[in-house]
């Protein structure tokens, strides 16, 4: 992996209730993290006004000096509100405890927000979700598929796809096999995105105001979060 590759991944945001969790890497020096901030909360200034931010340093050591220093950089710059660090308590405290509940109850406790079809979305046909949506199938060219959240195609995508309708910057768009016409998330569009050689995972995210496509195994965008969140 490329030195600019390793900053990209050295920050990550998702929102979290009513506010934001940016996810750090606490090994990477001060200034890429700030760089790296400037980069992923440009896209998300509206949101991120007053905002209550959490920083999650992972399971990596350090990380308490950096608090104060990305806190002030971040209220001076894109003006967010409350800035604090996720605790990361022992065995026995309230995150392992929820971590365990889930484990045990397999997520039996959340309602789901995904609508999953199986079958080909055909040319003239139009397929909304509400929240998620995961299609066991190809969407062919002159097909429409949107969703509030996040669009999953477990085939070819060869229609177009509106993501995160109709202002979630944080939706993706992800496809086995990655030929759309045009691409949406939130607001952010993008037509006649470059086809590659040959099928392979890739998902579609908006970065610095822009639609960007990248391997999805290679990204692995979700990979730092220490267990499983509902999403």
């Amino acid at each position: 992996m490329s030195a600019e590759q390793q900053d990209k991944n050295a920050v990550r945001v998702k929102g979290m209730g009513d506010g934001l969790c940016v996810m750090l890497d606490p090994d990477r020096p001060p200034d890429v993290l700030e760089e790296e901030l400037t980069r992923v909360f440009t896209p998300l200034r509206h949101l991120a006004v007053n905002a209550r931010v959490m920083l999650d340093f992972g399971d990596g050591e350090g990380g308490d000096a950096l608090v104060g220093k990305l806190g002030d950089f971040l209220r001076d710059s894109f003006g967010v509100g409350e800035v604090a660090r996720i605790a990361r308590r022992g065995k026995n405290g309230p995150d392992e405890r929820l971590r365990q509940r889930d484990m045990d109850q397999s997520w039996h406790h959340y309602r789901s927000d995904v609508l999953m079809l199986t079958g080909r979305v055909r040319s003239g046909q139009k397929v909304t979700a509400r929240r998620h949506l995961l299609i066991l199938g190809d969407v062919n060219p002159g097909a429409e598929v949107a969703a509030g959240g996040d669009i999953i195609i477990m085939g070819s995508l060869a229609g177009t796809a509106a993501a995160g309708q109709t202002d979630d910057l944080e939706s993706i768009v992800l496809a086995l096999d990655f030929r759309p016409t045009q691409v949406q998330i939130g607001p952010v569009m993008a037509a006649g995105l470059p086809a590659s050689p040959r099928p392979f995972p890739e998902y579609a995210h908006v970065e610095e105001g822009g639609i960007v496509v990248e391997d999805y195994i290679r990204a692995n965008p979700f990979g730092r979060l220490p267990w499983p969140e509902v999403r």
